[in-house]
């Protein structure tokens, strides 16, 4: 069974895409940056975006169900190789037991200007 979970956002449509879509005990959550919905959050700042972020990822996984313990894999795509440091210890600060396999990829840019970091994960759901 296929359920999707929606931002709200006009662009899932224009684009046609999903905020995340679980798939039995499998979640993938799209690539998140720092928007509120109308604003860019901590402009110019890294760690801030990156922490920003994962916290908005986990409102999604936690209304699916699932929680960070359960992510497997991140997918950090940064504007700015040369930061991630800052970026790795926002990470860390979420992840540094649960331990995902983890990728971290410079790119020449995001949809915005603004937006510094883009993150995409993969939850597993694995019954104890």
């Amino acid at each position: 069974m296929r359920t999707n979970y929606s931002s709200g956002a006009k662009w899932e449509d224009i684009v046609g895409y999903c905020r995340a879509v679980k798939i039995g005990n499998t979640l993938e959550v799209s690539g998140t940056v720092a928007s509120d919905g109308q604003n860019v959050i901590a402009k110019g700042d890294f760690y801030g975006q990156t922490k920003y972020i994962i916290e908005k990822i986990s409102k999604v996984l936690t209304e699916a169900g699932f929680e960070l313990k359960d992510v497997v894999r991140t997918r950090t795509y940064v504007t700015d190789i040369r930061n991630w440091e800052l970026v790795g210890k926002a990470h860390g600060e979420f992840f540094q037991k649960i331990k995902p396999a983890a990728s971290m990829v410079e790119v020449s840019g995001l949809i915005d200007p603004d937006y510094l970091v883009e993150i995409e994960v993969t939850a597993v759901k694995v019954d104890s």
